[in-house]
C-alpha cells in the first residue's frame, strides 16, 4: 500500500506542473477577452437589430425637419377622352358661348390631359412643427440609448461565455490529469495483488475500481460542459461552421483589478448607465409633444397655393369671366389661410393624454435610478464575496500543498500514513478544481460590476477591458 501511496504522489506533482500542448488546427480562431467582446459587439444581430430602431428614428428626424418647409406638395394628372364640339351654326370660335345651338359632339372624341399642384406652407403653427422636430430629436437619442443598453448585455454575455470556456479547459486538464493518477494506481494495486503484498488486498481494488467509474461520470460531464461553451461562445461570435473559438490564455487567471469604495460605482452607474439618458431623452421628447397638442389651442396661419391646367384639342377658350370650359382650363390661386380646430375639448384631452406620457416616463426614470443604483451595490458586493471566496480557495490550496509535502517527507521517513496520503492528494485536486471556479465567478462578478456601471462597453471599444 505505501508503494501506492508513492505513486499517487509522485503523479500529484506531474499535475501540479500543469503544461498543455496547442493543438494546431486549420479552423481555429484564438482571442482573448478583449477581441471577443469587440467582435460580439461589432456582429452582433441583436445589436444590429436595436441599431435599425435608431435609424429609423434619424430618419423620422429628417422628415419632421423637412415638414418646416412646403409641408404639403404634390401634383396630381389625369388622363382621359374628352369630346369634341358639334358647330352647325359655322359660329367663329372666340364666341362659341353665345351660340345655343353649339353641343358636346360625343362621336369625336379628343384626349383630354389635366395636371393639378397643391401647395401649404406652414407659417404660424404656435409650436407644433417645431414641437415635433424636437420631438423626433430626442426620439433618435432614445433609440441611440436602447443600442449602449443591447452592446452591455451582449458584452456582458460574451464575458461570461469566454470565461466559462477558460473554466471547462482547466478542469478537462485537471480531470485528465486526475485520471491517469487512477489508472496508475489500478496497475500498482494489481502489480501488488499479483505479487502477493500483505499490504494490498482485494478491498483496495474495489476502491480504485468504484473511484475509476465516478471518474468516467466526471469526465463525460467535463467534456461535454466543454463543449457547451465552445459552441455557446462560438455561436455568440458567430463563427462559422467548423471554426473554433481558442482563448489565448493557457491558465484561468483573476483579472488585475483594484476595488474603489462603493460611492465610486455608485456615481459611474449614475453618469454612465444609458437607461438614465435614454430616460431622459424620452421625458424631453415626450415634453415637446405637450407644445404639440397644446398648439391646437391656437389658429394655424399657412400659405396655400393651387394650380390647375388642362386641355383637350378640338375645344376653344372662350374669353368670358362667366364662362369656362372643364376641358380646357387655366387656374392659379394663392392666399393666406388660418386652420383653427374647434373642438377644445378634444385639444384639452389630447394635451391631458400627452401630459400623461410625460409623467409615465418620468416615473419611469426614478424607477430605473432606484434599480441602477440597487445593482450597482449589488454587483459590488457579490464581487467583494467573490474576492474573498478566492482568497480562502487559494489559502486552501496552499494549507494542502503543504499537507501533501508533510505527508510525503512523513512516506521517505517511513514514518506517514498511507490513508493520510492519498487523502492529501485527493484533497489538493478537489481544491485545484475548486480554486478555478473561483476564479471565474471572480472573473464574471467583475464583469457584472463593470456591467452595473455602463463602462464595461466603453472599456471594450477603447482596449482596456483587460489590462
Amino acid at each position: 500500500m505505501k508503494h501506492l501511496a508513492l505513486l499517487l504522489a509522485a503523479a500529484f506533482l506531474v499535475l501540479t506542473g500543469l503544461a498543455t500542448e496547442a493543438r494546431a488546427q486549420a479552423d481555429t480562431l484564438r482571442l482573448n477577452l478583449q477581441t471577443a467582446v469587440q467582435r460580439a459587439l461589432e456582429i452582433s444581430p441583436e445589436v444590429g437589430e436595436v441599431a435599425s430602431d435608431r435609424d429609423y428614428a434619424a430618419a423620422r428626424y429628417r422628415r419632421a425637419q423637412a415638414s418646416r418647409f412646403l409641408t404639403e406638395f404634390q401634383a396630381t394628372s389625369a388622363h382621359a377622352v374628352a369630346p369634341g364640339l358639334s358647330n352647325p351654326n359655322d359660329t367663329p370660335t372666340g364666341r362659341l358661348y353665345l351660340d345655343p345651338d353649339v353641343r358636346n359632339d360625343w362621336n369625336k372624341l379628343r384626349p383630354f390631359n389635366l395636371l393639378e399642384i397643391e401647395l401649404l406652407q406652414p407659417i404660424m403653427t404656435w409650436g407644433e412643427l417645431s414641437g415635433n422636430i424636437r420631438a423626433a430629436r430626442h426620439g433618435i437619442a432614445v433609440e441611440e440609448e436602447a443600442v449602449h443598453v443591447k452592446e452591455l448585455e451582449v458584452a456582458l454575455r460574451t464575458g461570461t461565455l469566454y470565461y466559462s470556456l477558460l473554466l471547462a479547459d482547466a478542469l478537462h486538464r485537471l480531470t485528465n490529469e486526475a485520471g491517469d493518477i487512477v489508472e496508475r494506481a489500478k496497475r500498482e494495486i494489481q502489480r501488488l495483488l499479483d505479487e502477493g503484498d500483505a499490504g494490498v488486498d482485494e478491498a483496495d481494488m474495489f476502491q480504485v475500481q468504484i473511484t475509476e467509474q465516478e471518474f468516467k461520470r466526471r469526465v463525460v460531464e467535463v467534456e461535454q460542459s466543454r463543449m457547451t461553451a465552445r459552441m455557446a461562445l462560438q455561436r455568440q461570435l458567430f463563427l462559422p461552421e467548423g471554426t473554433v473559438p481558442i482563448p489565448e490564455e493557457v491558465v484561468l487567471e483573476p483579472i488585475a483589478f483594484i476595488l474603489a469604495p462603493l460611492e465610486t460605482y455608485l456615481t459611474q452607474a449614475l453618469i454612465h448607465r444609458p437607461e438614465l439618458a435614454q430616460a431622459d431623452a424620452g421625458l424631453a421628447a415626450r415634453s415637446a409633444l405637450v407644445d404639440v397638442a397644446r398648439s391646437n389651442y391656437y389658429p394655424k396661419l399657412f400659405l396655400a397655393a393651387n394650380a390647375r391646367y388642362s386641355y383637350a384639342s378640338g375645344r376653344y377658350r372662350q374669353r368670358n369671366p362667366y364662362v369656362g370650359d372643364p376641358f380646357l382650363s387655366r387656374k392659379v390661386e394663392a392666399g393666406l389661410g388660418i386652420r383653427q380646430k374647434l373642438n377644445f375639448l378634444q385639444t384639452r384631452a389630447g394635451v391631458e393624454e400627452a401630459r400623461a406620457e410625460q409623467n409615465k416616463v418620468q416615473y419611469l426614470k426614478e424607477a430605473a435610478r432606484q434599480l441602477i443604483l440597487f445593482e450597482a451595490e449589488e454587483a459590488y458586493r457579490n464581487l467583494i464575496t467573490a474576492q474573498a471566496a478566492l482568497a480562502s480557495r487559494e489559502e486552501a490550496l496552499l494549507i494542502s500543498k503543504q499537507w501533501l509535502r508533510n505527508e510525503q517527507i512523513n512516506f521517505d521517513l517511513e514514518i506517514g500514513d498511507t490513508e493520510n496520503l492519498i487523502k492529501a492528494v485527493q484533497a489538493n485536486l478537489e481544491l485545484q478544481a475548486a480554486r478555478h471556479e473561483a476564479v471565474q465567478q471572480y472573473n464574471v462578478a467583475v464583469l457584472k460590476l463593470q456591467y452595473a456601471t455602463g463602462v464595461l462597453t466603453d472599456l471594450a471599444k477603447s482596449g482596456t477591458l483587460v489590462d
